[in-house]
């Protein structure tokens, strides 16, 4: 396996977050390699860096140190403005608390991103991905109108509708009942296999992270030795 067979890979990432006295390392000496079409479970108790990993997996915290490489391209080497685009078209990102827009609709919602991409058939293939994730009934509906499930539903269909190479979520099952959440969560494995798209999940639920082809485990900020094997 070649580094062009790797979606992600991470070669010595340090991060620190805060200024002065309140600064925190949150990262330490991160390397770590997702093969493509690969699904990954990050887990380890809280505050152990999980998150802030995800989002500098996913552009989102750009590192103090070290490689991020996405998809063959060298984050650092993007500034803002570049580093927008590419993980507009690249990379699906799924947050525990939806990060809806109030004041749109479903389908203004999934088409947001597309549109700023200036795509001219944002609203059909929004509409074709609410299809896809069982709310074809719920288009013109405002989040405030939809269940916690049906949100996290647009939430998705919003983070696919560019089809990404790499979909990232975020304890996407955070704040739903058990039922609910294993629901959202088969959708995102189908959505995986579907599209061939590689999915990291960052999950406190061990029997969710068990369904992901390997776990790896973060203690500190650290890649926990040994924990990076696939799942039993």
């Amino acid at each position: 396996m070649g580094m062009q067979d790797k979606t992600i890979a991470l070669h010595d990432v340090d991060l620190s977050l805060g200024r002065g006295a309140a600064r925190v390392h949150i990262l330490k000496g991160i390397s770590l390699e997702v093969d493509r079409g690969e699904a990954v479970g990050l887990i380890g108790p809280s505050g152990s860096g999980k998150s802030t990993l995800l989002m500098t997996m996913a552009g989102l915290e750009r590192p103090d140190s070290g490689k991020v490489i996405v998809d063959g391209t060298d984050l650092s080497g993007l500034d803002e403005d570049a580093l927008a685009r590419f993980r507009g078209r690249r990379i699906g990102i799924v947050f525990q608390s939806f990060h809806l827009v109030p004041t749109m609709t479903a389908l203004e919602n999934v088409a947001l991103p597309l549109e700023l991409a200036g795509e001219s058939d944002a609203f059909e293939r929004a509409e074709a991905e609410l299809q896809a994730v069982g709310l074809g009934q719920r288009l013109h509906h405002y989040p405030a109108q939809l269940s916690g499930g049906e949100q996290q539903r647009v939430a998705i269909a919003r983070a696919i509708v560019p089809n990404p190479a790499i979909l990232v979520a975020d304890e996407p099952t955070g704040n739903l009942d058990e039922n609910t959440g294993g629901s959202i969560i088969d959708l995102l494995f189908a959505l995986k296999r579907d599209r061939g798209a590689t999915l990291v999940l960052v999950t406190h639920d061990l029997n969710l992270a068990r369904l992901c082809d390997r776990m790896v485990r973060l203690r500190s900020g650290q890649v926990e030795a040994g924990a990076a094997s696939a799942v039993a």
